[in-house]
């Protein structure tokens, strides 16, 4: 079977490479891709902001499965244009991917579903957030409804820097795009967990559970970012905890969703605080995460077709995901500068094509081939991923390999999974 992977970073990589490890798979196609991935797939261009352009590249390819790995795509409709043309697509409907496109929505999607969250409010205009500000304690949090690549979300010490930040966002000098809506939410405390979970409009399965590093700086300082690195335990909750958040949280989404004329199909992400209060949901993503997935499938059994196709036709009730007991951890190497501005063009040394073991991937997140030479290409550069039996062991093995490599401006952070190893 031929397979098309659409999207061009670390998650696709590794994504690609995991399908490539199928029996199943044939040929695998991905548009743009990377560096990277033009060594294990075929890459073909295209622009994943241009619906028409994407489906034009599905008709022409005519494969036996399309898997989307970025949200934009799925924000701008890709799954529905996809089956309208008879493809098999892996992924959520415009209407089910609001869960990620509009923080809006999400917050009460679960105010009415009965699902654990931070108090919030939404705002559309300058003089609202002033009024609804009076709610809050400080600190508060300020998210953009839309997308915003994991950059959309700033904790504000005062009530002034939370008004500047929504003023920002409204204007379009945070983001770069102006939102029509911000919401205002109750700040959390606690360790972070992201919930993964298989979806197909009526069941919701465990796939894994991970944590993210969003912060650039090391003791989770500076701004946010995509994710800086991510580790992925059997310990990283109980299994009561995880059953919980199957049937609390995941399974309420999917019984919401297909309650509300809109169900979901695909991967759910589940962004959790864990307080002292119980779980509480921070977000949802509608895809596969980035960097935890360059973690997580370094860890599955399970071929990564059978759950697709599981989603696809609605047998995911059947399907028990198996992953590889121990520990994977993955360290990202970024541009300089990265969040904010940074140069990309420069070589990257210390890197073989296909270098690659079983317990070991350098995920390709942002790169390009430049005169026979890899050059960054992005603000994540790399997705440096390793399996050990626990977790001080895979760091060591990734930040092993991490040494070998240099761009310059390079930068990483050195305290990836610190919490879990403090513990």
């Amino acid at each position: 079977m031929k397979v098309l992977v659409i999207g061009g970073g670390g998650r696709e990589h590794a994504i690609v490479w995991s399908l490539r490890r199928s029996p199943q798979v044939t040929e695998v196609v991905c548009a743009p891709g990377n560096g990277g991935i033009a060594e294990i797939a075929r890459c073909v261009p295209v622009d994943v902001n241009d619906l028409a352009a994407m489906a034009n590249l599905a008709a022409t390819e005519k494969p036996g499965l399309t898997v989307i790995g970025p949200e934009v795509p799925l924000a701008l409709g890709i799954v529905d244009e996809l089956e309208r043309l008879g493809l098999r697509v892996f992924g959520p409907t415009k209407a089910a991917a609001r869960l990620e496109s509009s923080k809006a929505f999400a917050k009460s999607f679960m105010q009415r579903n009965g699902i654990p969250t931070a108090a919030y409010a939404v705002c559309s205009t300058l003089d609202q957030v002033r009024r609804e500000l009076a709610r809050f304690t400080t600190p508060v949090v300020v998210k953009a409804d839309g997308l915003a690549a994991g950059k959309g979300v700033v904790i504000c010490d005062t009530h002034a820097e939370a008004e500047q930040a929504a003023a920002e966002m409204f204007s379009g000098a945070l983001l770069g795009k102006t939102e029509a809506e911000v919401v205002l939410e109750e700040f959390l405390t606690g360790e972070e967990l992201s919930f993964f979970a298989l979806c197909d409009g009526t069941h919701a399965v465990e796939i894994a559970s991970a944590q993210d590093h969003k912060r650039v700086g090391e003791g989770d300082t500076g701004p946010n970012t995509g994710g800086m690195g991510a580790y992925s335990t059997d310990g990283i909750a109980t299994p009561a905890m995880r059953q919980w958040l199957l049937r609390n949280v995941a399974q309420k989404v999917v019984d919401g969703m297909k309650a509300e004329g809109t169900p979901f199909k695909g991967i759910l992400f589940c962004g959790l605080m864990m307080t002292s209060r119980g779980p509480m949901v921070l977000e949802f993503n509608t895809r596969w995460g980035d960097p935890e997935t360059e973690a997580i499938l370094l860890r599955m059994e399970t071929d990564l077709c059978d759950l697709f196709n599981a989603s696809i036709d609605g047998t995911a009730g059947q399907l028990a995901v198996k992953m590889r007991p121990g520990a994977s951890a993955c360290v990202i190497a970024a541009s300089g500068g990265y969040p904010g501005k940074y140069a990309s063009g420069r070589v990257i040394h210390g890197l073989t094509p296909n270098q690659s073991r079983e317990d070991m991937v350098v995920f390709h997140a942002g790169t390009a081939a430049k005169d026979g030479q890899l050059v960054t290409a992005g603000g994540r550069v790399l997705a440096v991923s390793a399996m050990a039996p626990d977790l001080r062991s895979a760091l060591d093995k990734a930040y092993a390999e991490l040494g070998k490599i240099s761009f310059e401006g390079m930068q990483f952070r050195r305290d990836i999974g610190h919490r879990a190893l403090r513990g």
